[in-house]
């Protein structure tokens, strides 16, 4: 049964058991789900002593081959459910002896054909021997062509970056992300092939940890003798290790407990925060590992509930969207109303409202002069609302302009108008801002036409067109906005753009919300545009040129493409924004903007990586292109003609 439940979550934990060749199936089951409460086992399929070319010689070849047992011994829905296939762990395809290589690649063929037989959802394949795995990617990539639905699960050892003391098969690799890269380049970056992280006594830095959040990580093994003993004799993990557990199960990976028990508990004993029922009657023998399982379900029930925002927000994790258009399309009411429902974003503007209406007019003079205000782009009146209220909160006169240009958002206006009777006050302009001839210049122009990259919307263009009926001592909500990059490993969203089979979706920007993905460097400044007193259209297009030091205890990492942010000053000290460092808490109107790489770039561990941003005008479009030129050069993504805003 699932580890438990938590509020908010939408996906159930599993934790898995490691087990060693069983040819009783049912037993081994019964045994590990029944009396034990685990969830799936990672079982052996074929017997361990089995050689492709000893049955060949003892049976002329005419032989059945030893699984662990008839499919029949199970339902499909066992099988598929509660069983990971895990591959002989001693094929090696990279062998120098050549019997022992056909043995392993006619065996591993041989047991992804039963797993597929089986339908089993995943199998586990055994860690490269040593650092060269060219065969063996190559041959689970030609498996890979094949294969249906089966997720093939790679075995990495999580090795310290720092330590040359550990090796695989006496070879000294001291960062196991490189053997992981080497194997799924070879693979060609399939979506079937995922990670299955063996999570060892020691753990490299939190940097080089950071890494794999970004990677198609899908299980986490835990071996026995990483647990200590707390002072009641029961397993339990360090501060570190309980870290990187929440860390899984924040991000969906299963946890799987492999090796022997290595702690007696005291005699009489009960589990430790147990959340399973012990089925287990009188005289039945209690599974070794059931105290490591309490454990785990321990750490994942403690786990704080997640928050209203991240709730709401569940849906929308890794899923690439194109972004808005106002300026070219109109909005629909499901999209006024979910923008409508962040209460954080309005407080802010209405705080930014209130600062600009007291130094525009003094205490003294707040009964004797009306502050002119003018919203564009006011959709359906939410910053008609927070500057009114601003206006309520400080004691000053107010007369506002509403100039929206959506006609099916103009009959909300009048009806919210209406209803509040605000008729004396608001004036209703059902016209583009920049087309429009204003009777009266405006004191505070307030606006929120912010995209997630800041001007991807076209904020500087709209407010250009404003300008002109804007006081020269005016003040402009936001008065300033600037964009921001960083590198990102995000190998789901590469996987997802990659489907599309062509150029056009690397050269397009998506906004999504982050995940699965790992910042490998600190966010820089990209564009900043600065209003009243903005220059000409043309001079909003931008070049910047930016370069990023990766951490050097982060370890190699792969860029699969650049993470967006915004930070705006709406007015002094109030800011509103989503760059990491800086993000506005609790405020989900704007995720991030995705730049993809058609081609990721490798790039190692305290070594700088040279980006190239532009900001392109045209008579009618606005675009984005970019590219990297160091450490290797890549193509100049542009965005003209594919992903771009238009309706200047």
């Amino acid at each position: 049964m699932p580890l438990g439940e938590r509020s908010g979550d939408k996906e159930s934990r599993y934790c898995g058991v490691e087990t060693e060749f069983n040819d009783d199936m049912p037993q081994l089951l019964a045994h590990s789900l029944s009396s034990a409460g685990f969830d799936f086992v990672v079982a052996t399929l074929m017997d361990p002593a089995y050689r492709p070319s000893l049955m060949q010689k003892d049976s002329g070849g005419s032989g059945a081959l030893p699984f662990a047992g008839s499919d029949l011994v199970l339902s499909p829905s066992q099988w598929s459910s509660h069983v990971v296939g895990k591959i002989s762990s001693w094929i090696d395809l990279d062998s120098d002896d050549e019997i022992l290589r056909m043995d392993s690649e006619t065996t591993l063929k041989q047991e992804i054909a039963w797993a597929s037989h089986l339908s089993l959802q995943a199998c586990l394949l055994p860690t490269p021997k040593g650092t060269c795995c060219a065969n063996y990617a190559r041959c689970v990539n030609q498996i890979l062509q094949g294969l249906n639905n089966m997720q093939l699960w790679l075995r990495i050892p999580l090795l310290k970056t720092d330590d040359d003391s550990t090796d695989l098969d006496s070879n000294n690799l001291v960062d196991s992300w490189e053997l992981w890269n080497s194997f799924r380049m070879l693979c060609e970056h399939h979506s079937q092939l995922s990670i299955a992280l063996d999570v060892l006594s020691s753990l490299p830095s939190a940097n080089s940890l950071g890494r794999w959040f970004g990677e198609s990580v899908r299980a986490a093994i835990i071996n026995t003798d990483s647990f200590l003993t707390n002072a009641r004799g029961y397993p339990c993990l360090s501060k570190r290790h309980q870290k990187l557990i929440t860390g899984f199960f924040n991000h969906a990976i299963q946890i799987v407990i492999s090796g022997k028990q290595v702690h007696s508990l005291p005699k009489g004993s009960t589990d430790l925060a147990s959340n399973h029922n012990d089925s287990s009657s009188d005289g039945v023998q209690r599974h070794p590992l059931r105290p490591y399982l309490d454990y785990v379900g321990y750490l994942y029930q403690k786990m704080d509930p997640l928050p209203e925002q991240e709730r709401f927000e569940l849906g929308y994790r890794d899923f690439l969207q194109s972004p808005l258009q106002p300026l070219m399309d109109n909005l629909e009411a499901q999209t006024y109303e979910t923008f409508e429902k962040d209460a954080v974003k309005y407080i802010q503007y209405q705080r930014a409202v209130c600062k600009a209406l007291q130094d525009r007019v003094p205490d003294e003079k707040a009964s004797m002069i009306t502050t002119v205000l003018m919203v564009v782009g006011a959709g359906r009146g939410p910053l008609v609302r927070a500057s009114l209220q601003a206006a309520e909160e400080t004691g000053r006169k107010l007369k506002v302009f509403a100039v929206e240009k959506n006609p099916n958002a103009v009959v909300t206006l009048h009806s919210l108008v209406k209803l509040e009777g605000w008729e004396s006050i608001v004036t209703i302009v059902s016209c583009d801002m920049r087309h429009w001839d204003a009777p009266e210049k405006a004191d505070i122009l307030v606006s929120e036409l912010l995209g997630s990259f800041g001007d991807n919307e076209l904020s500087p263009e709209c407010l250009d067109g404003a300008q002109r009926f804007l006081k020269d001592d005016g003040i402009s909500i936001p008065s300033s906005y600037t964009s921001f990059i960083q590198p990102v490993t995000a190998s789901k969203l590469y996987n997802d753009v990659k489907l599309h089979k062509d150029v056009v979706h690397f050269e397009t920007a998506y906004v999504v919300k982050l995940h699965n993905v790992a910042r490998l460097a600190p966010t820089q400044p990209v564009f900043t545009f600065t209003h009243p007193n903005q220059p000409t259209m043309k001079s909003n297009q931008r070049y910047k040129k930016l370069q990023f030091e990766i951490p050097s205890d982060t370890g190699s990492a792969m860029v699969h493409g650049f993470a967006g942010y915004f930070d705006a000053t709406l007015y002094k000290d109030v800011h509103l924004g989503i760059e990491p460092s800086t993000a506005t808490p609790n405020m989900f109107s704007w995720f991030a903007i995705f730049f993809p790489l058609r081609t990721p770039v490798f790039v190692h561990a305290g070594s700088s990586l040279e980006v190239h941003f532009w900001r392109c005008c045209g008579p009618s479009k606005v675009w984005y292109e970019w590219g990297v030129t160091s450490p290797c050069p890549s193509p100049i993504h542009n965005s003209n003609g594919r992903s771009y805003w238009v309706g200047l």
